[in-house]
């Protein structure tokens, strides 16, 4: 009988000098991102002037003007820009915090008291949610402010407070665009569910085990890992 051959065993494929410093190169040009977030955080600085100069107006108008003081639409108008001031800066902290923290470097907050509920387990799936909700928060409230300045608006069109003339064909089109940004949302956030299978029975999330809360003690379980005291007030 002939002796069984031993199969060679399997080649180990070694990078080069040269694939590997093209493969850093290639991961270290993340850090080219960089400045886009450092130039967003300098866009909020600017938010943050618009949403004082707005406030100032709002409190002018109020105590201090004399000749014409702001009627109430117009109040609930100036709250409502300054409501739209603040959920745009609140999507350029998403944009900047989950965008850097996915795609550039971890920023290492891990165990912070300020620390964001959702940016311990933020990916690219869920910061595209969130930034699609924004959007429909966001196109909420133009949408709100249209409908206040328009009133009982005639067929020939309305002009609001400022230079832009409204029409009914002009206020239906927002109405149709605002229900695509929330359909769009509803879409991301069925394709972001879809993403998610049980594991006996936990579910994991991209490759990463979710935390299962145990509705026995109020624990909070995760795959692989024992219950973790986490009571939930």
């Amino acid at each position: 009988m002939s002796a069984t051959k031993t199969p060679p065993p399997a080649r180990q494929y070694r990078p080069t000098p040269g694939s590997a410093l093209v493969g850093y190169s290639i991961f270290a040009s993340r850090w080219l991102q960089a400045p886009l977030y450092l130039g967003l955080i300098v866009a909020q600085v600017v938010y943050v002037w618009v949403f004082l100069k707005e406030l100032w107006h709002l409190i002018d108008g109020v105590f201090f003007a004399q000749d014409h003081a702001l009627g109430e639409a117009e109040i609930m108008l100036l709250v409502l820009g300054l409501i739209d001031v603040v959920m745009i800066a609140n999507l350029l902290i998403m944009v900047i915090i989950g965008g850097y923290e996915t795609f550039v470097s971890r920023i290492n907050v891990d165990g912070h008291p300020d620390q964001p509920e959702w940016l311990s387990h933020v990916n690219a799936n869920v910061l595209k949610v969130k930034l699609a909700m924004a959007i429909v928060g966001i196109s909420s409230i133009h949408l709100l402010k249209t409908f206040i300045e328009v009133g009982g608006m005639p067929e020939n069109g309305t002009t609001g407070d400022g230079t832009d003339k409204y029409t009914s064909t002009g206020v239906m089109w927002q109405v149709i665009i605002h229900c695509v940004f929330i359909l769009s949302a509803l879409a991301l956030a069925l394709i972001d569910r879809m993403s998610y299978h049980k594991v006996a029975p936990h579910e994991v999330h991209d490759g990463v085990p979710v935390a299962y809360p145990d509705a026995r003690n109020g624990l909070a379980e995760v795959v692989g890992e024992p219950a973790q005291a986490t009571a939930r007030h």
